[in-house]
């Protein structure tokens, strides 16, 4: 995450370089890995301080279901982050590329206009 906001992958490109650090300034929660149950209460909290509207993107394997750390008989990790509230977008890899977070921003993008500002896709 930090990556892509980074000069070579520039996030800010899309509207979306502002990292807020209150709940209560933010419309976009990324989870970003592992929830375990102890700290599950506390993102919930975060969630539910987000002013509406807002949405959520579950940023890799272990936040979209507990990742390598989910095996039978394991008790201390939610198996995915849409257990706790609903997600938007999933964005996938392990770790996930900096590209796959620009893709899942243009998504959310996508999901909310309806339509895809870049890149432009052409009708044929």
């Amino acid at each position: 995450m930090m990556a892509a906001g980074a000069s070579r992958f520039d996030i800010s490109r899309f509207g979306a370089e502002v990292f807020r650090p209150s709940p209560r300034q933010a419309d976009v929660m990324i989870v970003a890995g592992t929830i375990n149950k102890k700290m599950a209460p506390a993102v919930k909290t975060l969630y539910d301080q987000m002013p509406e509207p807002k949405w959520v993107i579950a940023l890799g394997n272990c936040a979209i279901s507990g990742g390598p750390f989910v095996f039978p008989g394991q008790y201390s990790v939610v198996e995915g982050v849409d257990k706790l509230f609903p997600v938007d977008v999933y964005v996938p890899g392990c770790p996930p590329r900096p590209e796959a977070l620009i893709e899942g921003i243009l998504k959310l993008e996508e999901k909310l206009t309806g339509k895809r500002r870049w890149p432009e896709v052409k009708p044929e």
